[in-house]
């Protein structure tokens, strides 16, 4: 990781700006190289001892985008339909709805995730082109990488020359720093698991508002249960999702919290409000 261990070597001022490095890069990458290991190993020592264990954040974000559609556009369908005061079209048209959504949101998130992966691999059949057949474009590529080091020049060539006798660092570099693409968030199971996990989430996420017509004949019952439901759903949703991403703040979780109910409700609302303005 060349740009985290010039953060530690590279000397610094008293305001802890970098200053000018005029020394030899064989010294620069040995220092760095011995920098990285040792930071590295106090890490994961602090990391065993300290650090929670997190899900993965694209995981996390595509359960969002599934549970946040599904406890909102399901809820207002029900709502808007419990207007007709008719219990079975307020069931069939929620399990239309909940199966045409989940498979729809399905393939959406699979399709994006390919997408990005096709673009990932594209961006790596170029940057594999230009290290092996354009070595000054790739050579400036990487100099552009610590554009924001005040680095001599001649030490600075000498840091790119270096790393150009190997093709695959150059391009594991290039890719990590250049592109900021990281080959772990494009593995090839990626697009099944986001696909998957936005379907699923928006498919349990939309079956919550639509469990107390399943078990109450009264309309009017069964929504005031719906609401209720979906009113500590949606808070509960708010505060996990929050708190998940490593946020400890009870302020930030409550404030996540009343925010979904307030959206889930707005969206019920005019959904009912549409319904019955078109009945009359």
């Amino acid at each position: 990781m060349a740009v985290a261990f010039l953060r530690a070597v590279l000397p610094q001022d008293a305001n802890g700006r970098h200053v000018k490095y005029s020394g030899s890069s064989e010294k620069l990458l040995e220092q760095g190289q011995a920098s990285s290991k040792k930071e590295l190993s106090g890490d994961q020592e602090s990391n065993a001892l300290t650090s929670p264990f997190r899900i993965n954040p694209r995981i996390i974000s595509d359960a969002t985008i599934g549970l946040s559609d599904g406890l909102t556009v399901p809820f207002a369908l029900t709502a808007g339909l419990s207007a007709l005061g008719d219990t079975k079209v307020v069931i069939f048209g929620g399990l239309a709805e909940l199966i045409a959504g989940g498979i729809s949101m399905g393939l959406g998130g699979y399709l994006g995730a390919k997408s990005e992966a096709e673009a990932y691999h594209a961006a790596l059949a170029e940057t594999r082109s230009v290290v092996h057949n354009d070595q000054q474009r790739a050579s400036s590529m990487v100099r552009a990488a610590f554009r924001d080091y005040s680095i001599e020049d001649t030490t600075l060539d000498s840091l790119a020359e270096s790393l150009m006798q190997s093709p695959t660092q150059t391009i594991d570099f290039l890719m990590r720093f250049h592109h900021q693409l990281a080959e772990a968030d494009y593995a090839p199971s990626r697009a099944y698991v986001s696909g998957l996990t936005i379907s699923a989430g928006y498919f349990f996420g939309g079956l919550l508002p639509l469990m107390p017509y399943l078990f109450t004949q009264s309309v009017h019952s069964a929504f005031q249960l719906s609401v209720l439901v979906m009113v500590l759903a949606l808070f509960i949703f708010g505060w996990v999702k929050t708190s998940l991403i490593g946020e400890k703040d009870r302020v930030s979780c409550l404030k996540n919290g009343v925010q979904m109910v307030v959206l889930g409700g707005v969206a019920a609302l005019a959904a009912m409000g549409c319904v019955k303005a078109i009945d009359g």
